[in-house]
């Protein structure tokens, strides 16, 4: 007789995978139990073992409610047992989360970034004065920094204060008399989560260095 194989593609869809499909078994033969009491029993047993095969469960909050709701679940809301929790109601745990709102309107400049028109829709509403044209320059000094990372070329202060009053759209005009600060000879703008360019080869180089004078110690003794 030739032996059928049973694969998992085959087999319905796991709601919970972390715990497996041997807990699916497990609950499908609690089912079939007929006692209540003898049921209720074993369907202790099986959460204990949900709780092993998911330890990080027990970080959260009522962690052993939600076990109990994840039994549940499993079950496909249809478990008669004496529980210390209720059944939840599938309604309230299958329901869709609310949509994040997202802004999908396209980013004017992609090396600024969207949080730089954030700020520009900020300073374009307030008076003029000394505050607003200080926080114009101060904003002018990070998209030039934001400007270098994307960019390594030098670029000019009337490049920048152009960018802030076309990203305005007229709303912002750069006063006259800003000056932004110099930047250091030796400064390096770096794309985040890049180390500066030859940052690993010093270190290694001095690792290296430290090394050598070691062994020329040690050998000289």
């Amino acid at each position: 007789m030739e032996k059928i194989l049973d694969y998992n593609t085959q087999r319905a869809p796991l709601r919970l995978p972390e715990y497996g499909r041997i807990i699916y078994d497990m609950v499908g033969q609690l089912k079939d139990i007929e006692d209540k009491e003898k049921r209720s029993q074993q369907a202790r047993a099986v959460v204990k073992v949900m709780e092993l095969l998911n330890p990080q469960v027990r970080s959260q909050e009522n962690y052993e409610q939600k076990l109990w709701d994840h039994l549940y679940i499993i079950a496909d809301y249809d478990l008669d047992i004496d529980a210390p929790y209720p059944m939840p109601e599938r309604a309230g745990l299958e329901a869709r989360p609310m949509p994040v709102p997202i802004n999908k309107k396209p980013v004017k400049a992609t090396h600024y970034g969207r949080n730089i028109e954030s700020i520009i829709d900020l300073i374009a509403g307030l008076e003029d004065g000394e505050d607003k044209t200080a926080l114009i320059r101060s904003l002018a000094i990070y998209m030039r920094q934001q400007y270098l990372i994307w960019n390594k070329d030098s670029v000019a202060d009337e490049t920048i204060f152009a960018d802030i009053e076309k990203l305005s759209e007229g709303r912002i005009r750069v006063p006259e008399g800003i000056e932004l600060s110099k930047i250091a000879y030796d400064a390096n703008f770096s794309r985040p989560g890049l180390a500066p360019k030859g940052a690993s080869s010093q270190r290694q180089g001095g690792k290296r260095r430290f090394q050598k004078k070691s062994f020329y110690k040690q050998n000289n003794k």
